[in-house]
């Protein structure tokens, strides 16, 4: 009898020298994110104010929605306001009373209760209300809860009859109090008009001030400045790190991918299987049991550079998307940077909460590495206009909802931007997932037994690829429609490996022996007696 030994697992790529990348386009790249994330965030905020700004016009108030407190108490107070003007004395600021202002809307729930609603100095509020049961206004008052009753035996006297008011107002139906900036600490109080108890009301704040148009023409101005400014520069250090990382990508079979092709045993050059997104991870035989409990915190500084390169992809994906709308091309340098941001987020998350397949520390490149990670995008010659306004959303909305189904968040099956970026879209998410659900298995059975399943790993692998394809489509990448195929284990099917339909009533012909060699189509690597890595089509 001859002894038949089981194919080992394919290794890792060989080693690859890692292209330079030169430090003045990360200087641009970091310097151009920073500054058009902020003026897209004082953009919005400006946008925003100037909406208030319209809204208040004619004297009208920015009001909240109407809310019912009640107590049993005699009244409801909010808590004291300081207005300080910073040293400088009120009276010599000019049109104080059009800095800000606040107006309230009361009405009593029993529209025969007569409701009293004033401000007043704290202090003066403050000995009226001395040993007299009442409520500060919040959560508890909205519950009617009224767990901050503050206890008291004394009944006050009718607040009408007080002459400390700076602004009241009281009777049946919606009361009305405008109140304008003034220097000194300010207490609101509201009121049964006879000093009775429980007091039970509709309430609604607004607030309206005139340097909210000045603020909002600074907002627009600030953070126009900074996209004009920072949008370019993102884009030229995205363009040359694109084009240091991927220096030969213009002739057929000298780009990264060759060489993931010639690893995986799929065929050289720029030939990609199945379809042009290839993402590959090869499982450690020797696994740390209790390191990925501290990954997260190694991986830090990671996500803190992903979050950049995260927000860098969003901005040349959407400049890239008006270039394929007027040219049809995706230029080679932004989608270069594209992969090269997928590769990092990949090799992350496979070291982190994606997969934990290794515990070698990820490198800190957009290139390919010598690594058991990697990911490479077949550069398309040309992509359709038409698609390039519906594919991200529209056409894309049945792999969304699958991904929705895998990490427990449609959000993170968004643009690429919206997802995990430890590369899983994963611990983005509070809901459950059922990616996160089998890395938290493998990661309990390493944790007591040391092992990593490689059924679990292949399963794990094959909802990351889906991902990864989705997020290649979604992110203008490819025009090809991702297969709804689960491709499982560490390196993608070979061309025709696909699992065809069977063929109805009996076979033709007898079944193929073992003699007769592998079927058609099977890897003739060291997994071909595995069968082939496609669980469904």
């Amino acid at each position: 009898m001859t002894a038949h030994t089981a194919p080992a697992r394919p290794g890792p790529p060989p080693p690859r020298p890692v292209p330079r990348t030169r430090p003045g386009r990360w200087v641009m790249l970091v310097v151009g994110t920073l500054l058009a994330a902020l003026g897209l965030g004082a953009t919005i905020a400006g946008l925003v104010l100037a909406g208030a700004a319209s809204a208040q016009e004619g004297g009208r108030f920015l009001t909240g929605d109407t809310e019912r407190h009640q107590t049993a108490a005699y009244a409801l107070t909010a808590p004291s306001v300081d207005l300080d003007a910073g040293g400088v004395p009120f009276p010599d600021v000019p049109n104080v009373e059009q800095l800000a202002g606040v107006q309230v809307r009361v009405t009593a729930v029993d529209p025969e209760q007569e409701v009293f609603v004033g401000v007043a100095p704290t202090p003066d509020v403050t000995a009226y209300l001395d040993g007299v049961s009442r409520a500060e206004l919040g959560r508890d008052t909205r519950d009617g809860a009224d767990r901050s009753r503050v206890p008291g035996d004394r009944t006050p006297d009718r607040p009408g009859n007080q002459t400390f008011w700076a602004a009241s107002d009281q009777g049946t139906g919606t009361r009305e109090l405008t109140f304008d900036l003034q220097p000194g600490t300010w207490s609101l109080v509201v009121m049964n008009a006879d000093a009775s108890r429980p007091v039970w009301v509709d309430l609604q704040v607004g607030a309206r001030s005139d340097l909210i148009g000045p603020v909002a023409a600074g907002q627009l101005v600030g953070g126009l400045i900074g996209l004009v400014v920072g949008v370019p520069l993102l884009l030229l250090g995205a363009a040359g790190l694109g084009r240091d990382i991927d220096p030969g990508a213009s002739r057929p079979g000298t780009g990264p991918g060759a060489a993931l092709a010639q690893t995986a045993g799929t065929g050289g050059g720029d030939a990609f299987p199945v379809y042009p997104v290839r993402v590959l991870g090869f499982l450690d035989r020797r696994l740390s049991r209790g390191l990925w409990l501290v990954k997260w915190l190694l991986a830090i500084p990671h996500f803190i550079v992903l979050a950049v390169l995260w927000f860098a992809l969003f901005v040349t994906t959407v400049a890239a998307g008006i270039a394929i709308l007027f040219t049809g091309r995706y230029p080679r340098s932004w989608f270069s940077f594209c992969v090269g941001v997928l590769r990092w987020s990949w090799r992350v998350g496979f070291y982190s909460y994606s997969v934990l397949g290794t515990d070698r520390y990820p490198p800190f490149t957009l290139a390919s590495a010598d690594y058991p990670a990697d990911l490479d995008v077949a550069h398309p010659q040309r992509l359709s206009r038409g698609l390039v306004l519906v594919k991200w959303w529209l056409l894309a909305i049945p792999h969304l909802l699958v991904v929705a189904a895998l990490t427990g968040s449609a959000g993170s099956a968004g643009a690429g931007a919206e997802w995990d970026e430890s590369g899983g879209a994963t611990t983005a998410s509070w809901g459950p997932s059922l990616l996160g659900l089998l890395v938290l298995i493998a990661a309990v059975i390493l944790l007591f037994t040391g092992r990593y399943r490689s059924g679990l790993f292949d399963l794990i692998m094959g909802i990351n690829r889906w991902l990864y394809r989705v997020g290649a489509y979604v992110l203008l990448m490819r025009d090809e429609y991702p297969p709804f195929r689960l491709d499982q284990g560490p390196v993608e099917p070979a061309a025709g490996t696909a699992p065809q339909s069977p063929p109805r009533g009996p076979a033709p012909g007898p079944q193929q022996g073992p003699e007769q060699g592998p079927p058609a189509g099977r890897d003739q690597g060291p997994w071909a007696d595995r069968g082939p890595q496609v669980s469904g089509s």
